[in-house]
């Protein structure tokens, strides 16, 4: 609820500044243009697009771009993997591309950051088919988390063979128990029954995974890998994998020959059948939608100082600590959000895991009662 308030506020804070400052920004362009003088500093604003800088800090690329000083970029170069069926495989590093300044190998890297097949004039060659098996930021992102996720996970395993229920345990170990024992108790128990066990090994996967991941991308420069609706995806679609194989004869009884009247069978078919495929795709939306919101937001109040700055020096400087205040603000909360997802999409899979097989449930209470 603190959540969606504070959206509304900084709407609401956009929307009046926009409409106070909306006559001065015509009246410095109209000045602008009849000066020729200033033709130079009339450049200047449409080189910066704030649209562009907040896409390209959402969406994937072929680096780890941090800044930009006296026209020198900083960043961590990717390895690009590039096949096409005309001129074969091709690798090499994203800096060859100099930001898509520059052609190498017959590659171009466009605006949009895709790999594109160039002719010798630098023209697109359509004829030539490319398949980017490139290592984004993204990708290398989801390695790092992975390889972290088992690390973390083998060490609190190897000390659990080694000191077993006997030994307190201490340092990370201490801090994962209460994670896991709240995610078995609250997720797993609650939702799964006497299942719970056989689905815990994925329900903590994915949910340290993602808490991994969201965590990762509130790192300044790194991918904001939760942010990417393929990521997303994929994990909904495991998850509906899971979902459907636990499925069991009723079902698919209850979909299929619902318990009501026969004229309203065909239309709670349809609704039954909507519903199957809702379930993977909240699961995909919700986390998508939150984590670039958050990451939107954090974006768009750092770039209100340089758009304040474009009118004057003044109100750049003034506007600066408000920005800041609001940044760190819904920074902290974003923080508090990436666990709060992690948890939401592991509870979701859970709930829909355990109305797959909701009949057993029934059954199982029916007979212990008798």
């Amino acid at each position: 609820m603190l959540r969606k308030n504070m959206k509304s506020l900084l709407v609401l804070l956009f929307s009046l500044l926009t409409l106070v400052f909306s006559s001065n920004i015509q009246a410095q362009e109209n000045a602008e243009k009849t000066n020729s003088e200033s033709t130079h500093e009339a450049e200047n604003p449409a080189d910066f697009k704030p649209g562009d800088v907040i896409m390209e800090h959402i969406m994937d690329n072929h680096d780890f771009h941090f800044a930009e000083v006296n026209g020198k970029h900083i960043a961590i170069p990717l390895p690009v993997i590039v096949y096409s069926p005309q001129r074969g495989l091709a690798t090499f590093l994203s800096s060859k591309f100099e930001h898509g300044l520059s052609t190498y190998q017959g590659y171009k890297l466009s605006e949009k950051g895709v790999i594109e097949a160039v002719k010798e004039d630098g023209t697109i060659d359509e004829a030539v088919k490319v398949y980017d098996f490139s290592m984004t930021r993204n990708v290398v992102q989801m390695i790092l988390a992975l390889a972290l996720l088992v690390f973390l996970v083998i060490g609190v395993a190897n000390k659990y063979k080694k000191n077993g229920a006997n030994v307190a345990p201490t340092g990370f170990q201490n801090a994962l128990e209460p994670v896991i024992t709240f995610i078995r108790d609250e997720v797993g128990k609650s939702n799964l029954g006497h299942k719970y066990e056989k689905y815990m090994p994925y329900l903590l996967t994915v949910f340290f995974f993602v808490l991994i991941c969201n965590i990762f991308g509130l790192i300044p420069g790194s991918a904001n890998v939760t942010g990417n609706i393929a990521f997303t995806m994929v994990l909904g679609l495991i998850s509906f994998a899971v979902i459907l194989l636990s499925t069991n004869s009723h079902f698919w009884g209850h979909i299929f020959n619902p318990p009501v009247p026969g004229f309203v069978k065909p239309i709670l078919l349809i609704v039954e059948l909507l519903g199957i495929f809702t379930k993977p795709f909240a699961l995909i939306v919700r986390l998508f939608a939150n984590m670039v919101a958050g990451h939107m937001i954090i974006t768009c109040l750092i770039m209100m100082i340089f758009i304040f700055s474009k009118l004057s020096i003044v109100a750049g400087i003034g506007f600066a600590p408000v920005s800041l205040g609001f940044t760190i603000f819904i920074y902290v909360i974003e923080i508090l959000v990436a666990f709060i997802q992690a948890f939401i999409f592991t509870n979701l899979t859970a709930v829909f895991i355990g109305q797959s097989f909701e009949g057993e449930h029934h059954d199982e209470k029916e007979h212990a009662h008798h």
